[in-house]
């Protein structure tokens, strides 16, 4: 937690005061008024003085929060980063949580949707079972580590790091719907599940990126479109691939395939998943 305190308590950082504005400008002005510059550009001095003031308590500010350009940035960062946005970005408010799945597949490019309502209703489209391109009501729940889990049981879960990763451990689930990594204990499939596609609460959500922030061997392969590609490793020379926006603290894409039955498999390619809550009936 207190590599996650010192990130958010330098993101929250104030501006710059108006009194403290105000010194600077001063002092910048007398500066210049001592010099060659107030001959030539004597009629601008005030307006670029209080400009130049601005600017400079301003770069304080930035460049005391930000690392340099050219400063590497590790796969723990931007999970950290990750974890401290994730605090700030409201869940937002509507009928259906709407999740969308797109991949790659032999035939082109493959799309899997559903919406649930808070009541657990829920309809999808181009499940396997069903016919492609149709909306049918689907009786299938939410489900973690195979196991059922509803709005309650998300909002219920604990927003302290130790605590998550401890309930995470106890909860129900199936065995044969889990990757060999998840049943030995290494639960990055669920945590991943709880950032990508489940409507878990903000303080939660952030939880779950410091988790995966303490994951051994955590890597950044650098910047790629929709963020930075970061690299799991897990048992069994397993490898989870994933695509992470610090800033919208939100998975883009990963190589990590939930099932049906609430588990994950590995994907040779990468699975892009977007989540809203809106008003839109099922279509």
């Amino acid at each position: 937690m207190d590599d996650l305190n010192a990130v958010a308590s330098l993101l929250a950082k104030p501006e710059p005061s108006a009194e403290a504005i105000s010194r600077s400008r001063g002092r910048l002005q007398d500066r210049m008024t001592r010099g060659r510059a107030r001959r030539h550009r004597g009629l601008l001095l005030p307006v670029l003085g209080m400009a130049v003031a601005a600017a400079v308590a301003v770069a304080v500010i930035v460049t005391s929060v930000f690392p340099p350009a050219a400063a590497p940035v590790s796969g723990r960062d931007v999970l950290l980063m990750a974890a401290a946005s994730a605090e700030h970005i409201p869940q937002g408010t509507g009928t259906y949580w709407h999740i969308t799945r797109t991949w790659q597949g032999p035939d082109g490019l493959q799309e899997q949707e559903s919406w649930t309502t808070r009541d657990g209703h829920r309809w999808s489209r181009n499940e396997p079972y069903a016919t492609p391109g149709s909306v049918v009501e689907d009786p299938a729940p939410f489900r973690l580590m195979g196991a059922e889990i509803g709005f309650e049981e998300l909002e219920g879960l604990p927003a302290d790091p130790e605590q998550l990763k401890e309930r995470i451990a106890g909860l129900p689930r199936r065995e044969s719907a889990m990757i060999l990594a998840d049943r030995q204990g290494e639960l990055v499939s669920p945590l991943i599940t709880l950032i990508t596609e489940l409507p878990t609460p903000a303080q939660v959500r952030s939880a779950a990126f410091e988790v995966l922030a303490a994951t051994p061997g955590v890597k950044n392969a650098g910047p790629v479109e929709g963020g930075q590609e970061l690299l799991i490793p897990l048992s069994g020379n397993l490898e989870i691939r994933m695509v992470v926006d610090p800033e919208a603290a939100r998975v883009a894409r990963a190589n990590v395939l939930l099932t049906a039955e609430g588990g994950s498999m590995m994907s040779n390619s990468y699975i892009s998943v977007t989540t809203e809550w809106t008003d839109q009936p099922p279509r």
